[in-house]
Parts: C-alpha cells; structure tokens; sequence
C-alpha cells in the first residue's frame, strides 16, 4: 500500500501491545544487570587473584545498551559486556605484546571460578558465560590503543580481542543507534518511536520458532529499521506498517547490509545472504495479512485478528474481547439504574374508567 491511503486506526492497540508483551520490563533488565554485574565482580576477582593485569572499565553493549531488547517467552536473554585494558598492560613476561588469543584466554582464566556448571568458553570474538536457564553473557575484550598522528597529536582507538587484534569498540554501535532515534524519530516519549519500530519488528522476526537460525539477525533489523524508518507521530500503527513495507522494498533491490559505523564490513554475508531474504519474504507475508486495514469495510476485529497473525498471539483478540466485556458491564448497570428510577403503574382491567 502507498502512504496516504486510509488505514484503519489501530494505533493504541499496537501501542499496548509494544508496552506489554515486545519492550522488556524493568524486572527484567534489573535482573540481566545483576548478572552483568556479578560477572564484573568475578572478573575483576579472578585477575587479581591470577595476578593479570587490571581492566581499566567495562562497558555493555547490544541490544541491552541500544534498549532494544525484546521479550521472549522463554527469558532467553543475552548481554554483551566488554572489558577493557590499557595496551600497554597487556605485555607477557618476556616484555612481548599479549595476543588477541592471549587476552581472552586471560579473562576465560579470571571468569572460571568453578561455580559453572559449563565452564566459559572462548568464542571467536569474545568470552561466553553459560547459565543453566539458557541465557549467556558474552564478554568481549578490548584494548586502548594510544598513538600519535602525523602532527604529533596523541590518538586514542581501541581494539578487539578477536581472530587477531582488530580496530573496533561497540560502543560506538550505540553511539550511532541513540543519534539515529533522537534525530529521526518524531517523539521523545516512551523510548521515542525509532526504538519501538525496532523493537516490534525484532519482535515479529523472532515470533515463531521455526524461523530460527533463518532470519536475518537483530542487529540487522535494527540497522535496516534506521536505514528504511518511516515515522508517523500520531499512527504507531502506520510507522510500523510502512516501515516493514519499506524494508521489504529496501531488501528486494539488495541483501547486502552495511555496517553502521564501519561501512567497509558487512553485517550480512555478502549479496546473496539467505538470512535477509528470508525476512523479506516474511515481511511480504505480514504486509499481505494486515492489508485488510486498507479496505474500507474493515471491521475492529478483522484489524486486530490481522496483527494478531503477524505477531502469532492472541493479545489483540483477547483485549478487544476484554474491552467489550468492560463495555458490556458499564453499560449494563447504568441501563437497569435509569430503569429503577421510573415507576410503572398497574393498568386498569378491562371495562374500568
């Protein structure tokens, strides 16, 4: 469908639903910090107990820093949580550099204080904590990097522990992300509208179980959310509509997706990526579900069964159904109130003036 063309108003109701069932609750992010928390604790235990060098901070990343996290039925919720040393901290006992290799080893050395039930393992790009729940916290290591320019003016980078040593600090990823959400979205409420779009359509990509592993990743909706948003201040509904809609088109002319901050790498896996076809492919099947909010016909419960099929619930009948039940009751008692107040008199019998 073409902006401007009328759509029926579901916007409070996809609202209620992004407040209760898509943004995380507050319980839950306390939660996902005390665990974060725990781990710094731990970490910092175990370097000094293993007389390893000392982080010099620690910084969360993801999904958790960018406040885009969605609920999931099953609390499977990762956190991202660098760790960061001074270069010139990280020098072996022969006075050579650590490798990345080294470094992570250090931290996976420090964190395995054996009250895992799985031992942390290393993982490529980072150090990952296992959690007999499901969850895991993954915690990535860095070093700051201090060199001068050409004019002898110091420079300040850093870098991460991955195959090699490699420039990059997530932390500009969310930098990026909170910029691009003050400067597009047309509130500053609620997360402001950017977030919430994001958010829904992370949402709608992890909605059924089977599209696992087959789905384009959350990072990569929420890089395509800020490349194809299109706000509606007053219509959440309608920003979250098109903007799938503008994905979907935005993906049809390319499956290749740029990084935010280093436009040199790709998040996608080059231009024939199934994962970012998979979601357009979606997105279409969504789009053709709610298009009977464009007909002029459309009733509240055929709008509500529609975004109820994009999301795979029942909020949106079961509210309505709610609703009318909280209607029915209000209007019930005013009815029989404004009856008892009138009095009916007995008529005659027949035959009697």
């Amino acid at each position: 469908m073409t902006e401007g063309e009328s759509m029926y108003d579901t916007s409070k109701q996809v609202l209620s639903y992004h407040n209760d069932k898509v943004t995380l609750p507050q319980k839950e992010r306390d939660e996902m910090r005390d665990r974060r928390d725990s781990n710094r604790t731990r970490a910092k235990l175990g370097l000094d107990e293993n007389r390893s060098p000392k982080p010099r901070e620690f910084a969360t990343q993801g999904s958790y820093a960018m406040r885009t996290m969605t609920q999931h039925s099953d609390k499977d919720y990762d956190i991202d949580d660098g760790v960061y040393f001074n270069k010139e901290d990280l020098i072996k006992e022969d006075g050579t550099e650590k490798s990345a290799l080294e470094a992570r080893q250090m931290v996976r050395d420090a964190v395995d204080d054996g009250s895992f039930k799985t031992s942390p393992k290393m993982q490529n790009n980072c150090v990952r904590i296992y959690y007999d729940a499901g969850y895991h916290v993954d915690i990535p290591v860095y070093r700051r990097v201090i060199s001068k320019d050409l004019m002898g003016n110091e420079e300040i980078h850093y870098e991460l522990a991955s195959t090699d040593w490699k420039r990059s600090d997530a932390r500009d990823v969310t930098a990026w992300f909170n910029g691009e959400n003050k400067r597009q979205s047309p509130d500053a409420i609620n997360g402001r509208q950017l977030r919430r779009i994001t958010r829904e359509i992370k949402k709608f990509a992890r909605s059924r179980s089977t599209w696992e592993g087959k789905i384009a990743s959350g990072f990569m909706i929420t890089k395509l959310v800020t490349e194809c948003y299109i706000p509606y201040g007053d219509r959440e509904d309608k920003a979250l509509y098109y903007t799938m809609q503008s994905i979907r088109d935005r993906v049809e002319l390319s499956l290749e997706v740029k990084h935010p901050v280093t436009p040199d790498d790709l998040i996608s896996k080059g231009s024939d990526d199934p994962k970012p076809r998979f979601l357009k492919e979606k997105l279409s099947d969504a789009l053709s579900w709610v298009s009977v909010l464009f007909e002029a016909d459309c009733t509240q419960k055929q709008a509500l069964a529609a975004w109820d099929k994009v999301f795979n619930t029942d909020y949106f009948s079961d509210k309505l159904e709610e609703e009318t039940a909280k209607s029915y009751a209000t209007v019930v008692p005013a009815f029989v109130s404004s009856n008892a107040s009138r009095v009916v008199r007995p008529r005659p019998p027949f035959g009697d003036d």
